[in-house]
């Protein structure tokens, strides 16, 4: 089992990971055609390099979490890799998003409206290749959060209102998900990453309470 020095910092890396997930969807502009991407590139880098930024430091906690678990070697370990392949997609989708689709529409910029018009199908390609690493994302974060959640209250590592609020949480985006729910308009999306994001932050102080 980790130290309990190291379990603290684990418990603020997700802290730190989750302020600049929620500095992202605050942040985050709402999507347009190609003349309104033009003019949200800067606030479109930012938000988008936050979410890259934060990665490292959920991938961190979430280990440090696992660690805690490990008790329950199974569902600890199996949740820490369901994550790990999560975070590459979203930091995939981020890129594609922020960084990849702003760059290419700023090469156009000043193009003709027939130019313009001739891209759709790419800036079309593009957004749906980055809506399938989303949908990996959401998939992950709910198994992995399932799969800690259950072992949170089968070892009472941590307080087993924390593994029940996981369960409610995981199981409800699991739902919408399978039931064909628009969950990646940008509200609905919102809603979804601060659910999750509370139920990390109450681990990360949890984390840090350890003796």
């Amino acid at each position: 089992m980790m130290e309990t020095n190291e379990q603290k910092g684990a418990g603020l890396a997700l802290i730190i990971g989750s302020l600049l997930m929620i500095a992202t969807m605050v942040l985050h502009p709402v999507g347009g055609d190609f003349n309104q991407l033009l003019k949200i590139v800067t606030i479109g880098i930012v938000s988008h390099a936050l979410a890259i930024l934060s990665v490292p430091f959920v991938a961190y906690g979430f280990f440090g979490l696992s660690m805690r678990l490990k008790s329950s070697s199974f569902l600890s370990y199996t949740a820490f890799s369901i994550m790990f392949f999560g975070l590459i997609a979203v930091m995939i989708a981020a890129a594609t998003n922020g960084l990849i689709l702003t760059d290419y529409a700023k090469s156009y910029e000043g193009a003709s409206e027939e130019t313009i018009a001739s891209l759709k199908p790419i800036f079309v390609f593009i957004r749906s290749f980055n809506h399938a690493f989303d949908y990996i994302f959401m998939s992950a974060i709910c198994l992995a959060m399932l799969f800690w959640s259950v072992a949170i209250i089968k070892t009472r590592a941590l307080a087993t209102w924390v593994g029940y609020f996981g369960i409610l949480v995981s199981i409800a985006g699991i739902i919408l998900f399978i039931s064909g729910f628009e969950l990646l308009h940008l509200a609905s999306f919102r809603i979804f990453v601060f659910a999750n994001v509370a139920w990390i932050i109450v681990v990360g102080y949890y984390l840090r309470r350890i003796d």
